[in-house]
């Protein structure tokens, strides 16, 4: 039996800075970066609050009118080593 998390997975990285809150939200998230940036769309224009799922099944939520700005990326390999590529 493996314990290892399935590497095929998509892992899309989330930051979300909140108005008057020094700390950020930074997660993982196994949503496209498309749904995360529709969901952010769709949130700001009604009014209704963010809602977020992270890789471990923590919900985020955050207040449309608190939300300072949303960074959406694709989680990239760790690269190790010196070598030119």
């Amino acid at each position: 039996m493996s314990t290892k998390k399935s590497d095929s997975a998509i892992k899309v990285q989330v930051r979300i800075t909140i108005a008057n809150v020094t700390s950020d939200l930074n997660f993982e998230s196994a949503l496209g970066a498309e749904q995360i940036q529709s969901a952010v769309n769709a949130a700001l224009k009604s009014g209704d609050a963010l809602v977020l799922e992270d890789i471990r099944g923590r919900v985020m939520m955050v207040p449309a009118d608190k939300i300072g700005f949303v960074e959406i990326g694709e989680q990239t390999d760790r690269r190790v080593g010196f070598g030119v590529q």
